[in-house]
């Protein structure tokens, strides 16, 4: 199965959890094969997408997340349009084509004022736009598309319904599937993943999570080791792979197999377990796309959804350009244009037409 690139077959579903547990000179060989299907499918390019966290006002209660709404330890801020204009029209001027505006779950910004928010920055900037703020209804995500939203990121976070209820008392992870399914049919390009290691996940529970994230077509996928903060129920339990730091590698490698024209980031949460380098090694084991933080300094340590975040006292444009000598380094070259889904402009029958 770890062939050549120029005959490549899709592994089978069994082949994920073997892989999962590579050792040695298989785990080496693993992390060359998904480079190579990296290389292969989404080219040497990197896009830079630059994330903006411009509320900490969350309505939901997740057990492990710092930003949860009964946490009353942290300063709760949103940001205004003019001020996530301001950083939009910045970010061209470092190589950012895309603008991902994450926020936790609730209405501290209106469904209506981020509909107007996203038609000025489609108006006054060439970024494509994300928007993750977790499950609305239908007419929502519809109406959004209608102002101009490009993508949606949505992570499911486990595929194990039961460890789901255990992270989300507020939702099922059939409503959250079932948000994906709506954005998917609305033609939006969807975006989703998981984390890598919650309590009580096996490897087999992994190997379900990525090949859900084949099934749902996804036209990116982030994952990153689960870190929970102190300030949550679930304050000191271990990550399930804390002996098996491999695994987080692991999976993003398997993951890029059984996904080979799905866009991957290097995720945040990788450089806070590996600080100075997991999000490279993510570069070389399967990952194509960098997020810088593009937050405002003033608000960076108030969104922290776990400890250890790197780069809260850098502005967007120091943290951007760290990103971009990171990635030159590694020999890679930084994308144009806005890196729209390799899978829906190839195969527009199989995950929804795009419409722009």
């Amino acid at each position: 199965m770890l062939n050549s690139t120029k005959s490549y077959q899709m592994p089978s579903d069994a082949d994920a959890l073997r892989l999962l547990s590579a050792q040695g000179p298989e785990l080496e060989a693993l992390y060359a094969r998904a480079d190579a299907v990296r290389r292969e499918h989404m080219s040497d390019t990197v896009f830079l997408r630059g994330i903006v966290e411009f509320s900490n006002v969350c309505a939901n209660d997740c057990c492990y997340c710092g930003i949860r709404a009964s946490n009353r330890k942290i300063r709760r801020y949103t940001m205004n349009e003019d001020e996530i204009l301001e950083v939009a029209r910045c970010l061209p001027e470092s190589q950012q084509t895309t603008i991902v505006l994450q926020s936790g779950e609730s209405e501290a910004f209106g469904d209506k004022e981020l509909g107007a928010l996203i038609q000025r920055i489609k108006r006054e900037t060439p970024l494509a736009v994300t928007l993750s703020v977790g499950n609305r209804p239908p007419e929502v995500y519809r109406y959004w598309r209608e102002c101009g939203l490009d993508r949606y990121l949505l992570r499911f976070e486990t595929s194990d319904a039961r460890l789901f209820a255990r992270l989300h008392p507020d939702c099922t992870l059939e409503e959250r599937l079932a948000c994906l399914t709506t954005m998917r049919d609305l033609g939006v390009q969807v975006g989703s993943g998981f984390m890598i290691g919650v309590p009580g996940e096996t490897p087999a529970v992994l190997s379900a999570n990525i090949l859900l994230c084949r099934k749902l077509q996804l036209d990116m996928i982030g994952i990153g080791p689960f870190i929970v903060h102190p300030d949550t129920p679930m304050a000191g339990e271990r990550n399930a792979y804390h002996d098996d730091p491999d695994m987080f590698f692991r999976a993003l490698a398997v993951l890029r197999l059984f996904n080979p024209k799905a866009h991957i980031p290097a995720t945040t949460a990788y450089d806070a377990v590996f600080p100075g380098e997991g999000r490279n090694w993510c570069l070389q084991r399967g990952a194509n796309v960098f997020m810088p933080n593009s937050t405002p300094a003033q608000y960076r340590a108030d969104y922290q959804l776990y400890p250890g975040k790197p780069c809260l006292n850098e502005t967007g444009e120091q943290c951007a350009q760290c990103v971009i000598m990171r990635v030159q380094a590694l020999g890679r070259t930084i994308g144009s244009g806005p890196g729209h889904s390799r899978r829906t402009q190839e195969a527009p029958s199989e995950t929804g037409a795009l419409t722009d």
